[in-house]
């Protein structure tokens, strides 16, 4: 089988190649091929799977190419992984929407629509060559904004292409374990959008147990997203958000602490990615020592993930058991199961709403319990969302599909639009300029008129 990874130079690969270390099964993946157009970054990505190969005598071949076709050509699955504009945009991203008073997250807020109308284009591009060049090939989009660059390849892959996320999977991991059970054995009622979502059940041997976790403080201050929130908001809520939900719940109080920090998450990312890529990339590197610069590298950057917001929930610093991430990886791996070997599996994933939803139509992604099998991967029947969900998950989502109008029309009014209808962003004046400070940084907008 033959895996090809779009943004193969980005940072996060050797996950994904680990994991596929690991899988010994027939039928699994013999060969990945690293598609990325920048060839310094594809050079040292190269250098560190070749470090974690070594000694594995049935390691997957790996190849790398800056030509899209050519790594499209012959793919059983793409795993696409890109960051339109690079780490400096999203720096960019992020301190023109602060300097505005609001939120410049990559996913979510200003930030995420800015980062959206300059992917969505490309996505959709990627997605056009994929139909042409690898017709039957499965897409799994982890690009973000994943919601919305999911729905925008939808629009010419239909079910072919699925979102992946680890958040959702790392919060019930952390929730099956505090209630003693093991996370495969538990289901989890997880509902909502990329990024905006609630765990608003969790059963195991067919009884909910989340109401034995919300009535106890000291269980639900003793993992993260407990600290973030508070067990009395918790308790209000009857549920457990996504972590992201904090830069709702808590705007005011997380933009403060990004306006007061010494730089912002993209700037640290960008300047501690240049010099991990400077160290992988010299020339003739001792073995071993490429695979040790990304090891360190990640460990910083998993240790300082979200800082600000727990400065605002006053919760210190992140404790070891918060440090293991929901593993997107290890649900590529098993998405990619699923349908190759027809192992049926259970996993939370961003698909076309089809109804399950009832506030949204059915082209709407959003991210709920699939059943994955040969066929690709089917929601789940959910209950209705509550009345405070539905308003942000139909607002969030009004935004998204402005930000897909206004990439494929390349309206001005539409973009606008997209930003002005963000319930974080608070103003018609403030989304416009928005849309002229990122116009004048960002290139890649150059579309809009």
């Amino acid at each position: 089988m033959r895996l090809t990874i779009l943004g193969g130079g980005g940072f996060r690969v050797p996950l994904v190649y680990g994991a596929l270390l690991g899988d010994h099964a027939e039928g699994r993946v013999s060969h990945v091929t690293l598609y990325d157009e920048d060839s310094g970054r594809l050079r040292a990505m190269a250098r560190v799977l070749a470090d974690q190969a070594s000694g594995i005598a049935d390691a997957p071949a790996v190849t790398a190419t800056t030509d899209l076709d050519e790594a499209l050509r012959g793919a059983d699955f793409v795993f696409s992984a890109i960051r339109v504009g690079g780490l400096e945009g999203r720096a960019a991203d992020e301190r023109i929407a602060l300097a505005e008073g609001v939120l410049g997250q990559e996913t979510v807020g200003a930030g995420g629509i800015a980062y959206g109308l300059r992917t969505v284009p490309v996505a959709r591009e990627i997605a056009r060559r994929v139909a042409r060049t690898a017709p039957d090939a499965w897409v799994i989009n982890f690009t973000n904004p994943a919601g919305v660059v999911t729905e925008a390849m939808a629009e010419e892959l239909g079910d072919r292409v699925i979102g992946i996320c680890d958040s959702p999977v790392g919060l019930g991991r952390r929730i099956a374990r505090l209630l003693g059970a093991r996370p495969e054995d538990a289901w989890i009622d997880y509902v909502g959008l990329n990024h905006l979502g609630w765990v608003r059940g969790l059963r195991i041997g067919g009884r909910d147990e989340l109401p034995r976790l919300l009535a106890d403080d000291r269980a639900l201050e003793s993992f993260e997203e407990g600290r973030l929130f508070g067990a009395e908001w918790l308790r209000s809520l009857g549920a457990i958000p996504n972590e992201y939900l904090h830069y709702y719940y808590f705007n005011r109080d997380t933009v403060r602490a990004y306006q007061e920090a010494k730089q912002t998450r993209g700037a640290f990312l960008r300047d501690q990615q240049r010099g991990f890529y400077a160290e992988a990339g010299r020339p003739d590197p001792a073995p071993g020592t490429a695979l040790a610069a990304w090891d360190r590298t990640r460990a910083e950057r998993e240790a300082t993930y979200m800082a600000e917001n727990r400065e605002v929930a006053g919760v210190g610093e992140r404790e070891e058991s918060d440090l293991e991430s929901g593993g997107y990886e290890k649900v590529a791996l098993a998405l990619m199961r699923a349908i190759a070997r027809d192992e049926r599996a259970t996993l939370i994933l961003n698909v076309r709403n089809r109804g399950t939803l009832s506030v949204l139509d059915a082209e709407a992604v959003i991210e709920v319990p699939c059943l994955v099998d040969a066929n690709g991967a089917h929601p789940v029947a959910v209950d209705p969302l509550p009345l405070h969900a539905v308003g942000l998950v139909t607002s969030v989502k009004a935004a998204e599909r402005e930000v897909l109008a206004a990439a494929a029309s390349g309206s001005r009014a539409d973009a606008v639009k997209a930003f002005a209808l963000h319930p974080l962003v608070d103003s018609v004046g403030v989304a416009r300029r928005l849309l002229d400070g990122y116009a004048a940084e960002h290139p890649g907008l150059g579309y809009l008129r």
